[in-house]
């Protein structure tokens, strides 16, 4: 044991090697030790001193640098295995059950060519039913209970128990992914198809273990900064050890441990198989996933071998064995897993101590060891698992369980590469699974063509029992649940900031946004429930006020002077505070403000996240996790700062973004819009709160692109229908002077472009005689959408017009449509226009320039915009063609 009054040695290994050797003498001994161990015991029983000596440092409170990886073992022996809660013959029979039933959905699907995966659950069925019967609290205790990413293969599984429990109907098994008629099942955890059941939507792979790490952070920033007492739940996370090369898996593995998250646990199913062979076909996944967690500060429990391993391991005198097991590499663990014990014999079992191991079994016991003797396949080896980890403090925990893929399915399933593509059993494997299992199933059920689900009854022990054990552990898990807590409006005086203008002042649209949340986070009512998300760029945005007001949230405070502490605007960290920068990591600021925008239904407390990313680092880099928040039906604001493929200057091609709004586009969630001014910011938040927090909350979430060009922001003009006209995606800004007597077209702009439109309809009027009216387009895909629901309503036999066509009915000569976007931006509302109508835009790559040539080049200068007006009135016969080259040459836009 240490001696707690001794100092503690701290120093790390780096600092070890620039300390001078003070006595020779004694390291040449034990050296010389080590050597004698070496020469009389072999070098493997001087790597296992070694080892228990680094361990027994560890133990002694010395601060030697750690180990990466242990044997290839149970991190628990057998002998300190703790005493089981439960009964297994009881819960063996549940498992069976649930392998039966989940089988039988896939085959049933199958069947009709609808694909399903029958060989996940069947590995991971005992890591789940011992979470479900010890360990997953509900939501009846404290409203949270625990989150739990379960695997998206493994689906089938989860149904299978909801069916047992009685939340799920025979019909809505038999309903596995035919989900049109409106009563079938999702093929994957996805929260928007199946609102009451699942919270997390995990099949994307990566991008669960990536939230997970973030909702358990944000669990404890509930509660720093006393919105929720969060301190009883725990996230886990349920990952394949193939999923483990997916980058966002590993990529916030030192922040859950920096950060201390003992509420976090990933449970890593290692049946050793990707989806199409061996995840480390001439290593060990197992060995390399202990390594990295454990270099990123986790705590690793190894659960790999099963009962039949443990007299083994205590006889193995010699390490001969532990030795063996360390060097087989993945794909022949598969390879033994399927094949007779012969072969176990002659690949396995070599030399003279492994042959002596190898005469005292039976064929019988050969082949058990390596086709079902796995640690997670064995209730007590599971429980013991998850008991060490949720038992430990100071670190977030991971399990490392290895199972057989195709587990319990027959020797056509088990360890088989092709298993993954494998979607159905036939009648007599179902009667092989049957016997196996010892389900009580007569031949005369599975006499037919179509396999029965098999309940065994409302009162039956066995659902008695689990109705008990989740009873006493808060109720059902997986659910979700939402219960109505509006957010009340906010005091209008930051809005009225807005919607006055700021005089002759010119300020970014960034800057203006930043200044409504800033001051909304002040609002008496609701100004805690923000949370602002930054991945390392709060100064670029101006949020630096933020710091010492707000606060930088961090569970360990400031424990430092900071550099800039005698100024106005300090960098302030604080174990409450409310801004969240995440470094520079936009897959890291997307998973928090996914844990926030669901924290309505996770924790019943509605947050209002703000995650402002730069330039197009935000759709196209981490658009599959924007997938995954709208699956999740998460609510906040998203914001596109830097917006513009010509607005920033400088930066050039992989910078300007031009087309995050298509890609928004594609994200039924997302309700996007392109502000020119900050009135219409203020219209469009305001609209965003109600919708999304006010009494009748919408699934939906808000993206806003801004921009860092300075600009005039007059007030909102009191024109009819303005506000109406700004939340519904356009209004008439600017009509055409009524003294321009020449012919007449529309000049739409969204964004920035407003600007350049304003400024082309003064050349056109005063040049050219001709009459344009300026249009502001705040959201061209809202516009669109409205149409297509408009489509939509009349194949009903409704009377309904777009409200786009609406808008310009009557309007005069054609319509021409200009943004900062690619023309296929302003182009999602052609058809639906009655006029001509024509678009410009930023298609290509972006150029480091001034933004006045950089505009030029594009074609979107006011000028070339005049241009172009002018050649449309031409194409639609209003004018002559000569007009169009004495644009060109007056104003220079062919140089």
């Amino acid at each position: 044991m240490s001696d707690p009054s001794r100092p503690t040695a701290s120093l790390t290994s780096s600092e070890l090697d620039q300390l001078p050797d003070r006595d020779r003498e004694e390291t040449r001994e034990w050296q010389a030790s080590l050597d004698a161990v070496i020469r009389n015991a072999g070098p493997e029983r001087a790597v296992y001193l070694i080892r228990r000596m680094h361990e027994y440092a560890a133990r002694s409170g010395l601060s030697a640098p750690g180990l990466l990886t242990s044997d290839y073992v149970n991190t628990v022996p057998a002998t300190a295995q703790p005493e089981f809660d439960g009964d297994v013959a009881m819960e063996t029979r549940i498992t069976a059950l649930n392998r039966w039933n989940a089988a039988a959905m896939v085959t049933r699907a199958s069947r009709l060519g609808l694909g399903g995966h029958i060989s996940t659950y069947a590995s991971a069925a005992w890591l789940y039913e011992i979470g479900f019967n010890h360990f997953f609290r509900g939501k009846e205790q404290d409203g949270s209970g625990d989150q739990l990413f379960l695997q998206g293969h493994a689906s089938p599984g989860i149904y299978a128990r909801a069916f047992l429990e009685g939340r799920l109907t025979e019909g809505q098994l038999d309903g596995f992914r035919r989900e049109a008629s409106g009563h079938g099942l999702p093929s994957y955890p996805h929260p928007r198809r199946l609102p009451w059941l699942w919270e997390f939507p995990t099949v994307s792979m990566g991008l669960g273990p990536l939230n997970a790490i973030y909702q358990a952070r944000f669990n404890r920033y509930l509660r720093a900064r006393g919105i929720k007492d969060t301190s009883a739940s725990r996230v886990w996370a349920f990952l394949g050890d193939g999923e483990m090369d997916e980058p966002e898996s590993t990529a916030a593995l030192t922040l859950a441990s920096r950060e201390g998250l003992d509420n976090l646990t990933f449970v890593v199913n290692c049946n050793l198989q990707r989806l199409d062979g061996p995840v480390r076909s001439n290593s060990k996944i197992v060995q390399e996933l202990e390594a990295r967690f454990r270099g990123a500060g986790w705590n690793v429990v190894k659960s790999l071998w099963g009962a039949a391993w443990d007299p083994l391991l205590a006889e193995d005198r010699t390490g001969d064995l532990v030795h063996r097991l360390g060097e087989v590499p993945d794909a022949q663990l598969q390879t033994l897993a399927a094949r007779d014990a012969a072969y176990i014999r002659e690949s396995f079992f070599v030399g003279d101590a492994l042959s002596a191991v190898s005469a005292t079994l039976s064929d019988a016991q050969v082949v058990e060891l390596f086709a079902n003797s796995r640690g997670g396949h064995e209730p007590l080896k599971v429980y013991t698992a998850y008991r060490a980890a949720v038992e430990h403090r100071g670190a977030p925990s991971a399990i490392l369980a290895q199972t057989v893929k195709g587990y319990t399915l027959g020797p056509t399933f088990e360890s088989r590469n092709a298993n993954h593509q494998m979607k159905k059993l036939t009648m007599p494997q179902f009667r092989e699974m049957r016997d196996l299992l010892e389900l009580p199933i007569p031949d005369s059920a599975l006499a037919g063509d179509e396999v029965p689900f098999w309940h065994p009854g409302d009162d039956s022990p066995e659902v008695r029992y689990l109705r008990e054990r989740r009873a006493a552990l808060g109720g059902p898990v997986p659910a979700r649940r939402v219960i109505a807590k509006p957010l009340p409006e906010p005091s209008a005086k930051p809005f009225e900031v807005l919607l006055k203008g700021f005089g002759n002042q010119e300020v970014a649209t960034t800057m203006a946004l930043v200044r409504l949340v800033k001051d909304l986070m002040r609002d008496g009512r609701t100004g805690a429930r923000w949370v602002p998300i930054v991945p390392d760029e709060a100064r670029t945005f101006g949020m630096e006020s933020m710091f010492p007001t707000a606060g930088i949230y961090s569970p360990l405070g400031q424990t430092y002077d900071p550099v800039d502490a005698g100024q106005l605007l300090h960098y302030k960290e604080s174990e409450t505070g409310q801004v969240l920068i995440e470094g520079i990591t936009e897959a890291g600021s997307v998973a928090e403000f996914t844990a926030a925008a669901t924290s309505y239904a996770t924790h019943g407390e509605p947050m209002i996240p703000f995650y402002i990313f730069y330039a197009m680092f935000g759709f196209q880099r981490t658009g599959d996790q924007f997938w995954a928040l709208a699956d999740q039906m998460g609510r906040g604001f998203v914001v596109g700062g830097t917006a513009g493929r010509t607005t920033m200057t400088g930066e050039g091609l992989q910078h300007g973004d031009g087309h995050s709004h298509l890609l928004a586009a594609t994200n039924p969630a997302a309700v996007s819009y392109d502000p020119a001014f900050a009135f219409e910011i203020a219209v469009i938040v305001r609209d965003g709160l109600r919708r999304m927090f006010g009494e009748r909350p919408e699934n939906v979430f808000y993206y806003l692109t801004v921009y860092n060009e300075p600009k005039r922001q007059p007030p909102m003009p009191a024109l009819p229908g303005i506000e109406e006209g700004i939340v519904r995606g356009m209004y008439r800004l600017r009509p055409g002077s009524p003294a321009v007597s020449g012919p007449g077209l529309q000049l739409l702009a969204s964004g920035t472009a407003v600007h350049w439109a304003l400024r082309a309809q003064e050349l056109l009027a005063a040049d050219w005689n001709v009459r344009a009216d300026v249009w502001s387009v705040t959201s061209w895909t809202e516009l669109r959408r409205d149409a297509m629901d408009t489509d939509t309503a009349r194949m009903r036999g409704e009377k309904r017009v777009p409200f786009v066509t609406e808008a310009l009915s009557g309007a005069p000569g054609p319509v021409l449509a200009v943004s900062d976007w690619m023309r296929q931006v302003p182009d999602q509302i052609s058809q639906w226009v009655e006029q001509d109508y024509y678009s410009l835009g930023a298609d290509g790559f972006g150029l480091s320039d001034t933004r006045e040539d950089v505009r030029r080049a594009f074609g979107l200068s006011p000028e070339s915009i005049a241009v172009t007006a002018l050649d449309r009135l031409v194409r639609t016969g209003q004018l002559a063609p000569v007009t169009v080259d004495q644009a060109r040459s007056r104003y220079g836009v062919h140089d």
